[in-house]
């Protein structure tokens, strides 16, 4: 008989009653030409003849069941069959459905072609509403059938449909299958969703619990799955953070004028890499800001701890309260914090003893009016500490009693700062007396270290100091004027220029100069600064033109200097002579070591330059300290007399106002100026006792001592401490200077990788994280682009990677990637742009793009696993196969660190697909199981977005990495092609 059509092949099988087994063989006879069943759809067909009557054909529905199988028909095209069928009214044909899924449903899989591994994501979504729909329409009989006393029937199907439902939702494979499918199909999603909705309704007012629960759960499982890579557990079994710790110190000592965003985005990214829980999170920055107070060195450094942790942390936290997922929630974090804190006595004790004041006291109310925390809370938190300090040992002494507390008079400064600012915002010639008076109230006691410190917490530094250029600049501009206005003048130009220097000297010089100032006019101070002013690391030319101005000029300064006994005020252009000032110095320097001038001479004039104001004296120690560098040993002697002339008072009746304030601003200045060249040459000036502070910090290294030795002991002494106290960071960033950062990076991983303690190795992956934080950006190009390329290609250094270096190493390594990645597009912080960049070596020349026609590269950028010829070896893969289509448009690879990323992940790759295993294949695997592990939901343009798509089938093949959960985090799901590899390695596992 000619069969022409599936259909009647089908009814002639019924017909003739012929066994399952008998009706695939004829089937395959009527059918010959290698057709595939699913492009003549058998399953719908036979589903079709088999639900045709009130209840199922058995004998159709067992050709069914036997094509399902011997695997003649997909998974799919049973299941898009099967969510076809709406007549939810005839009970048998249901139920009979549901047998079938029953079947395959928890053990799905496909092993063909990426589209059909789509097609299989699509279908069991289509199922998924389906057996929803199903569920909704049985739960309504049940509810009919009850109020018609009839319940059995509808409670029988009911329970089958959640039966199956939970079957198909319990397995991860699923899920993560329909995960896929959600994003390639919204609409059918959103569908779901009303579905569950509506379901959630009508189950409401079931009155079986054991129905209810299932129904609850399979509800739960489905609301899961959009968010299936975002659930991580958090640490609960630590209590200490080191990381935390390091961060906050770091940026507390070396970096009070930077942006807050940038911290709390590093913080961020430290609490998700490390999963540690808000409290805990919040606490370690509490105990890091106590600990820094504790330690900080008196003077200047006490007071930029005291206004980083009362005015900047408060800030951050508001910050880090817009990350969180609900006000309440953080407050009530916060209070927790708070809780703990209060439990570290002895801390809090130092730290009130320190400060003289109840430090937690001032830190709740900040915290209150930033609305951090409720007031309720912070009356219970200041009670309990209250009496916490009844116990304390007695913190006053008599003689500090008096000593105002510097908690509170950092509060106080801050608004003071904005009514200054508002104050120098008028015009400085209606009222340049009573500007002066704010300028000289600033200038006593602490008062203008405490403005600054304010100031530099709050972002309002470069404002400030951008005020006292304008007004720098103001007085250089002169009209006709009394002896009393040339007067105030001279000191406001000398104030605004001490200041200016002192602002610079603590917190850097960026901070004054102005980034938009290109094309506008240039002020003396920003010229002055930097071409003239020595700072550390800056090598000055004392021959420079910028040293070398107007001979005419110069020839006037030295007459006036040599022969009148001081200065005159009216008309003189201070700036002129603050620029004219070195060459004028060199003259008077070469007449003494020529003998034309006496020593008593020489006394006169460094007392007319220093007699009414003090910049002129700073200049001329300028130009000394760069002239001193280029003088051997024994030619320094004269010149560095001329500085300690320079350095000391004048004791006259005859100095302008405010002059001891500014003398001890201009000792503070000319030390820290003459600190490196008196260091190298050991001489001693002392300067006098100013009331400033001395320098903290300096001279941290060990004379003659190797400084790996150094290195490797500081990194010893951390790691056995457990955490990284300020003077230690210090001694880091001295050495990273010193060495290089590629130096510095491969000593301390050598460190690492000897550790054999787990708990020691995990120590040390957190602490050298917040070290390498000193330059995170140039560590991560010299680790992933030289280090570990290095240690995973030479076979002599694998034994290095074993458990547990080798896991701590990746974890590292990752943690790097991910810092420098997340932070790379905003701006590096003025603490890394001032640091020396060395050229670790041209990153584009290291890993050469292939320049190939664009079509070749878009399809060698888009090959999955089936273009074997394309990549047929890992060593044929180009550079540029690493990349999805993509990112040929949204990845900059001229940028090293992403040419780094892509170069490393091309290495794995290889080593994934290469033929030899060993250590370096396990590394791969720790290096790729953290990347999944710190995933952050959403978090389009990871790291792992540089990994070619054909790593992702060589992965699966390692055991570990086989899960479906895996698959996902690798894999750019946002790309149809990534989707479709995803698939296809899912529904392969």
């Amino acid at each position: 008989m000619k069969v022409v059509n599936l259909k009647q092949a089908i009814l002639q099988a019924w017909k003739e009653r012929w066994s399952d087994y008998q009706w695939a063989v004829n089937m395959k006879k009527f059918f010959p030409k290698g057709a595939t069943w699913d492009i003549l759809n058998l399953a719908e067909a036979l589903l079709e003849q088999a639900m045709i009557g009130p209840s199922p054909n058995p004998l159709i529905l067992s050709y069914l069941k036997y094509a399902i199988s011997s695997q003649m028909v997909s998974y799919s095209s049973v299941l898009t069959a099967i969510s076809k069928f709406d007549d939810f009214s005839r009970d048998l044909c249901v139920q009979a459905l549901l047998d079938i899924m029953d079947m395959f449903c928890d053990r799905l899989s496909c092993h063909g072609k990426a589209e059909e591994c789509i097609g299989l994501c699509r279908a069991l979504l289509s199922a998924l509403h389906w057996l929803l729909r199903c569920t909704a329409a049985s739960a309504e009989r049940l509810r009919e059938g009850l109020e018609a006393g009839t319940p059995a029937a509808g409670e029988k199907q009911l329970a089958m449909c959640l039966q199956r439902l939970e079957k198909t939702l319990s397995s991860t494979k699923n899920r993560a299958l329909l995960h896929i499918a959600k994003l390639e199909e919204a609409s059918s999603w959103t569908a779901i969703e009303h579905c569950l909705l509506k379901l959630g309704e009508i189950l409401a007012n079931l009155s079986n619990p054991q129905l209810r629960s299932q129904a609850e759960q399979c509800g739960t499982l489905i609301r899961s799955i959009p968010t299936m890579l975002s659930v991580h557990s958090e640490q609960l079994h630590k209590t200490g953070f080191p990381t935390v710790h390091a961060v906050v110190l770091l940026e507390g000592t070396m970096n009070l004028t930077g942006e807050t965003q940038p911290l709390v985005e590093q913080l961020m990214m430290v609490k998700r890499m490390q999963h540690i829980p808000t409290p805990l999170f919040v606490l370690e920055i509490w105990k890091a800001c106590f600990v820094g107070l504790i330690e900080s060195p008196e003077g200047t450094g006490e007071l930029k701890w005291t206004a980083f942790t009362f005015l900047k942390i408060p800030q951050v936290l508001v910050k880090l309260k817009k990350y969180s997922h609900g006000d309440k929630d953080f407050t009530e974090d916060v209070n927790t914090a708070f809780e703990f804190l209060l439990k570290l006595t002895p801390l809090l004790d130092k730290a009130d003893q320190r400060c003289n004041c109840d430090c937690t006291n001032f830190l709740l109310q900040e915290c209150s009016k930033q609305g951090l925390l409720s007031e309720a809370s912070m009356n219970n938190l200041m009670a309990k500490r209250k009496a916490d300090r009844e116990h304390a040992p007695q913190l006053k002494s008599d003689e500090n009693a008096n000593i105002q507390p510097n908690p509170g008079l950092i509060l106080r400064a801050e608004p003071t700062v904005t009514n200054i600012l508002k104050t120098m915002d008028a015009d400085h010639s209606k009222s340049p007396e009573g500007l002066l008076g704010v300028l000289g109230h600033m200038l006593s006691g602490k008062s203008l270290d405490l403005l600054l410190a304010a100031a530099a917490a709050t972002g309002k530094l470069k404002s400030f100091a951008r005020k006292f250029i304008n007004l720098n600049e103001f007085t250089t501009h002169r009209s006709e004027e009394s002896t009393k206005a040339a007067s105030v003048r001279a000191l406001l130009f000398d104030i605004s220029f001490l200041m200016l220097c002192h602002v610079a000297q603590t917190y850097g010089s960026e901070v004054i100069l102005s980034e938009s100032n290109t094309g506008g006019e240039v002020f003396f101070f920003e010229t002055w600064m930097q071409t003239c002013m020595p700072e550390e690391g800056k090598i000055l030319n004392p021959d420079h033109p910028c040293f070398r101005p107007d001979s005419t000029k110069v020839e006037s300064l030295v007459a006036l200097l040599n022969n009148s006994s001081e200065i005159k005020l009216v008309q003189m252009k201070w700036h002129e002579a603050c620029l004219n000032i070195s060459a004028a110095i060199l003259e008077i320097l070469n007449a003494w070591e020529n003998g034309v001038l006496a020593f008593e001479s020489i006394q006169k004039i460094t007392d007319s330059i220093k007699g009414k104001v003090c910049s002129l004296a700073v200049c001329a120690v300028a130009w000394l300290v760069a002239h001193v560098r280029m003088l051997g040993l024994d030619e320094r002697e004269k010149s560095l007399q001329m500085i300690r002339q320079l350095a000391g008072p004048l004791y006259s009746e005859n100095t302008l106002q405010f002059y001891n304030e500014r003398v001890v601003i201009m000792s503070s200045i000319l030390e820290h100026m003459c600190a490196d060249v008196l260091q190298q040459t050991a001489t001693q000036i002392k300067f006098p006792s100013t009331g400033m502070d001395t320098m903290p910090y300096w001279n941290l290294l060990p004379p003659k001592r190797p400084i790996k030795e150094v290195l490797t002991d500081i990194f010893a002494k951390v790691l056995e401490k457990g955490w990284v106290d300020s003077r230690s960071i210090h001694i880091f960033d001295t050495l990273l200077h010193m060495g290089g950062v590629y130096w510095f990076c491969n000593n301390l991983i050598k460190e690492l990788l000897k550790e054999t303690r787990k708990e020691y190795t995990l120590r040390a992956v957190e602490l050298l994280y917040s070290i390498f934080c000193l330059d995170m950006q140039q560590v991560t190009l010299v680790l992933l682009g030289h280090i570990l390329p290095g240690l995973l290609t030479d076979s002599s250094k694998w034994h290095s990677l074993m458990d547990p270096p080798g896991t701590a190493l990746a974890k590292l390594a990752v943690w790097c990637a991910l810092s420098s990645y997340s932070s790379h597009k905003g701006q590096a912080s003025s603490r890394q742009k001032k640091r020396h960049r060395e050229d670790i070596e041209d990153y584009i020349s290291l890993f050469p793009l292939d320049d190939m026609q664009p079509s070749k590269l878009m399809r060698l950028l888009s090959s999955n696993e089936e273009d074997a010829n394309i990549l047929s070896s890992p060593t044929d893969r180009s550079m540029s196969s690493s990349l999805s289509a993509s990112q040929l448009h949204t990845v900059n690879m001229r940028d090293p660190l992403n040419r780094v990323l892509a170069n490393l992940f091309l290495l794995i790759s290889s080593i994934l697909g290469s033929r030899t295993a060993g250590p370096h294949t396990q590394f791969v695997q720790w290096f790729m199981e953290e990347c999944v592990d710190c995933l952050e939901q959403g978090g389009r343009g990871s790291i792992l977005q540089f990994m070619p798509f054909t790593t992702v089938s060589e992965l699966v093949k390692v055991s570990a990495m086989s899960s479906p959960k895996v698959v996902l985090a690798i894999t750019d799901l946002s790309l149809p092609l990534g989707r479709q590899v995803a698939a296809k390695a899912i529904a392969a596992l």
